[in-house]
């Protein structure tokens, strides 16, 4: 029985699981992130892989040596050069093998979400990314990081509710219901507080701004319109991913494409709706995603073996 291990290592989090090829999910298991730019890269990532690859396995009743074959899609892969030699020998120590392959988190949203299909997926979590496979042919957008890029993502969507916070705070910008709502959600005394607490005491961290989202998002539904407003260009800037991607993969404007999404911000209606309605508009067939990236990782994990799930097995996967 061939067995498959994914693994999706996001930027907030990392998830893992092993999957039969008769489409038996024998175990999940879920961590911190591996996600790491300072010094340490090595130790970080081992410590945390070895500790969630032998759980996980465990969990299955299995050992990293039973497994046909692993994926690792990491966050941020291939856009740091020097670290891309190192993320993919580190595998071998844990896994005590080399049957895997190391890629990017992208991978593994398209890979679940289409079920390996070709067609193009949006992730908008902390960050965003496009990435589409077309008769062979994969192709990215985004993903540029949050200095410059990750439109339409969580992190983006934080940093512009601080951004209307500031100017709403000094009278740039007429106030909305976003600048109270920010004040407690923050706990302000005094709204020049802010930069002491995002600068210096969250020293910018990812997922601390990007949760500001949820507080934009609250400020949205009682009406704020800048609120409304950023919602609605979340949900634009995520199309152009979507419409850039298929560009460039070369599809016939007359055909139909399967576009799917994951990540948390796709759980807002206020992007969501108006991302599918503007597509389905355009000509793409906007599906909900079949399975969730990690399994994604597992199943991109058997179609590296030469082993894809074959129908049945999907469908037993899907029930």
């Amino acid at each position: 029985m061939s067995l498959y291990l994914g693994v999706d290592g996001g930027g907030t989090k990392t998830a893992l699981c092993v999957l039969s090829e008769d489409g038996r999910l024998l175990a999940q298991h879920t961590t911190t992130s591996l996600y790491h730019l300072g010094p340490g890269l090595a130790e970080h990532v081992t410590g945390i892989l070895r500790e969630a690859v032998t759980t996980v396995c465990a969990a299955a009743g299995v050992t990293p040596a039973d497994l046909t074959f692993a994926f690792f899609g990491l966050a941020a892969f291939g856009e740091i050069p020097e670290q891309v030699t190192i993320l993919e020998a580190l595998p071998e120590t844990v896994l005590g093998h080399r049957r895997y392959r190391c890629g990017n988190d992208m991978i593994c949203g398209w890979a679940g979400s289409l079920a390996g299909a070709d067609g193009i997926n949006v992730i908008s979590g902390t960050g965003s990314i496009t990435y589409g496979e077309r008769l062979g042919t994969g192709v990215r957008a985004g993903g540029w990081g949050e200095v410059f890029g990750d439109e339409g993502s969580g992190f983006w969507l934080g940093t512009h509710a601080l951004q209307t916070f500031s100017r709403m705070s000094d009278g740039r910008q007429t106030p909305g219901p976003l600048l109270g709502i920010l004040r407690e959600h923050l706990g302000l005394g005094d709204d020049l507080d802010l930069i002491d607490l995002v600068l210096n005491q969250w020293l910018t961290d990812r997922s601390r701004v990007a949760a500001l989202s949820r507080p934009l998002v609250q400020a949205a539904r009682v009406g704020d319109p800048a609120a409304v407003a950023l919602l609605d260009q979340a949900a634009d800037e995520l199309v152009l991913l979507v419409e850039t991607t298929r560009r460039r993969l070369g599809y016939p404007t007359d055909e139909r494409v399967p576009v799917s999404y994951s990540g948390g911000i796709f759980s807002v209606d206020e992007v969501r709706e108006p991302f599918v309605h503007r597509l389905t508009e355009t000509g793409h067939d906007v599906r909900q995603p079949i399975f969730t990236p990690v399994i994604g990782a597992a199943l991109y994990a058997a179609g590296l073996a030469g082993r894809p799930l074959l129908p049945d097995a999907l469908d037993r996967l899907r029930a």
